[in-house]
């Protein structure tokens, strides 16, 4: 690929590319969630939005509620639906913990790790891609949906984090360590999330990676950027009425993250097709590509240039 601005396309720029899903909640049976949400549908043309784009990601990071009750079935069909995609591109598939989720149902039909030691302990991992590593953390608490690490979680984290990764480290778990402007999601954030920050301050960690609020948001927490993905399944509306609290069957979207040498890029991909309003065809973009710096800022961005897209696409 030949690079147009500044940043340079070549294999080393973005070092690594991940795709960022969240809160599926898929149902047994796919019954449609709040009984008017296909969310299988939906997730499988988010599947293929992503495919026909052409990026290559290493991942596909699902951040949590991965089903809705924890049903078995739902786990099933999850996986059957995400594999095959995720092989069609050659990328690992990260699946996080979120507070809708069971972990000895996720071990068992999303891992096969029916005979680990505690099925019911937290599900925290290390993923490595390259020389980025990707760490799950499990933000859950069994029974309840408010989000929590335990001690022994911590120190588990601060052991991995000692050692720095040659690309630096991605955190993704459920709870995002954030404000959010809905009330009622507040009751249900990550608690503590002081001893976090503890953990991470001035470490290697360079970005973090949430779901659960149903909306795209990005903040700051212990001076590191967190990207929360929006929901396949439904989504917050944060225009609703003063008071109220309103879900929505539409607004879905998820994130592409691009890490370079020295930032981190996320993007938002709404789910869905729009009607086309305007747009260049790929004979323009690769003569446009094909031109020289200045070529290209005097014929494109020159706004007294008189050369017409005509005269580009037959170059």
């Amino acid at each position: 690929m030949t690079s147009i601005g500044q940043h340079p396309a070549t294999p080393a720029a973005p070092a690594h590319v991940i795709a960022h899903f969240s809160d599926t909640h898929f149902l047994g049976g796919n019954r449609p969630l709040h009984g008017a949400v296909d969310t299988q549908s939906t997730l499988e043309l988010a599947l293929s939005q992503l495919e026909r784009s052409g990026t290559a990601p290493e991942a596909i990071v699902f951040t949590g509620d991965l089903t809705d009750l924890g049903e078995p079935e739902a786990y099933d069909r999850l996986r059957r639906i995400v594999e095959p995609a995720a092989a069609r591109l050659g990328a690992e598939i990260i699946w996080v913990m979120g507070n809708h989720d069971e972990r000895h149902l996720l071990r068992s039909h999303l891992l096969n790790d029916s005979g680990a030691t505690d099925p019911g302990a937290p599900y925290d991992r290390v993923h490595t891609l390259g020389g980025l590593r990707v760490i799950v953390l499990d933000t859950t608490v069994p029974g309840y949906h408010h989000g929590e690490l335990a001690a022994d979680q911590l120190a588990w984290l601060r052991e991995q984090l000692a050692t720095p990764a040659p690309h630096g480290t991605l955190l993704a778990l459920h709870h995002p360590p954030i404000p959010t402007s809905i009330d009622l999601m507040s009751v249900l954030e990550l608690q503590r999330q002081h001893e976090l920050a503890d953990v991470i301050r001035d470490t290697d960690v360079r970005g973090i990676l949430g779901g659960h609020l149903h909306y795209t948001t990005h903040s700051t927490f212990a001076g590191v950027p967190v990207s929360v993905a929006s929901a396949t399944c439904y989504t917050l509306d944060l225009s609703a009425l003063a008071g109220t609290f309103a879900g929505v069957d539409g607004g879905r979207a998820f994130n592409l993250v691009h890490v370079y040498d020295d930032r981190v890029v996320h993007s938002v991909v709404p789910i869905g097709d729009s009607p086309i309003v305007s747009g260049f065809s790929e004979t323009f973009l690769r003569n446009i590509a094909a031109m020289t710096p200045d070529e290209r800022l005097e014929v494109f961005s020159n706004k007294a240039s008189t050369v017409t897209v005509a005269d580009i696409e037959n170059r």
